[in-house]
């Protein structure tokens, strides 16, 4: 048996202002298209979560059907903070408070994944309730407080020892 691969997941909710249709957001909205297509360019993007609208803007979830959800794959750590610290990413992220609720707790988490497993929505919600429960941990961590990647596996590679799925 090879070695396991593993990618990281994560996952960022934000509650809207407004509708996503009002002024106010016509930028935000205006900026989903070039800064998902910079991911989908970005070393070490894997996948993201999308409808067939090519966002996913429609896809609901965390007991509020007004989040919206951004969850993506990468291959690293580090990959995903170039991208997200860099370029026009970092530009939208400075105006997050002009378009989004400040949430009180965490609304972002990351996690390991065995590699070419795609996250969903109920995996992100235990994920990110982990965090906010328990704080960062090999389960369910931050960019600021990062764990690494499993090294022990099942005897058949599925999960890491110790560790619900």
């Amino acid at each position: 048996m090879g070695a396991m691969t593993w990618q990281l997941a994560q996952v960022n909710i934000a509650v809207p202002i407004e509708p996503l249709t009002t002024p106010r957001l016509a930028d935000f909205v205006a900026a989903l298209d070039p800064v998902n297509a910079l991911a989908d360019a970005a070393p070490g993007f894997v996948w993201r979560l999308v409808t067939a609208d090519g966002d996913a803007t429609a896809v609901r979830g965390f007991g509020d059907e007004r989040i919206i959800i951004n969850m993506s794959v990468w291959e690293s750590l580090d990959t995903l903070a170039a991208f997200v610290l860099r370029g026009e990413h970092a530009a939208v992220m400075r105006r997050r408070r002009d378009w989004f609720v400040p949430l009180r707790e965490a609304y972002t988490v990351l996690w390991w994944v065995p590699g070419g497993h795609r996250p969903d929505v109920a995996e992100a919600e235990e994920r990110l309730a982990a965090l906010r429960a328990d704080g960062p941990g090999p389960r369910a961590f931050t960019v600021a407080r990062p764990f690494p990647a499993p090294a022990l596996l099942t005897p058949d590679g599925s999960r890491e020892l110790g560790v619900r799925p």
